[in-house]
């Protein structure tokens, strides 16, 4: 179930600071806004400058399909959107409990940053949780399968891939090098709900 959150940032002059004493992971005001509704979650995100899609699944995919069976089920929708955005790379990527690198991927990911081209991602298998820091607002969104999110270039947020990362997303991009970041040194994220927090009340 996909999942938005809402905050009003507490650097904002009419919102109180960080709390020393608030532990990290946990927000000091609680949202304004949470939906699990596919259309609210759309204009919420399309009156900010997000782009916010159900794909309509293909076919149904054997659990870890390759990324060449994957990238040919979708031919269609990424030729469009290649079409749209001018996206010359595409590729799949996939996080699995087992992966080697997982918490130094989630460590990395968990970083305030940007990127100088926009972060256009669709999410095959599994959920990731993106945290979007718009002035004085931040959106927390769950993706699950069938979701199609485009983050425009410069704006800053972070992605929580969870503990036990389990996703396969198709990756877009501008730059041939694919994935590649400038961190602002921000701690922000230290102060709002991870993936498996905000799990948690559905459980």
């Amino acid at each position: 179930m996909s999942l938005l959150a809402i905050y009003r940032h507490p650097a904002s002059p009419d919102t109180p600071t960080q709390d020393p004493d608030v532990a990290a992971g946990s927000h000091p005001l609680p949202p304004e806004l949470v939906s699990s509704d596919a259309e609210e979650i759309q204009r919420q995100l399309a009156a900010r400058g997000i782009r916010f899609e159900r794909w309509p699944a293909r076919a149904t995919l054997p659990a870890g399909a390759s990324p060449e069976r994957i990238l040919e089920a979708y031919a269609e929708e990424i030729a469009r959107v290649q079409q749209e955005g001018g996206y010359p790379t595409v590729d799949a990527i996939r996080l699995t409990p087992d992966h080697p690198d997982r918490l130094t991927l989630r460590k990395t990911f968990l970083a305030e940053h940007t990127h100088s081209e926009d972060e256009v991602r669709f999410f095959v298998e599994g959920r990731g949780l993106f945290c979007l820091h718009l002035g004085n607002e931040v959106l927390q969104l769950i993706c699950e399968a069938d979701d199609w999110i485009a983050v425009p270039a410069g704006t800053r947020h972070w992605f929580d891939m969870g503990p036990e990362p389990r996703f396969c997303a198709l990756r877009f991009f501008h730059n041939p090098d694919g994935w590649v970041a400038r961190f602002t040194g921000d701690a922000i994220a230290r102060s709002y709900p991870l993936l498996d927090q905000l799990l948690a009340p559905a459980r």
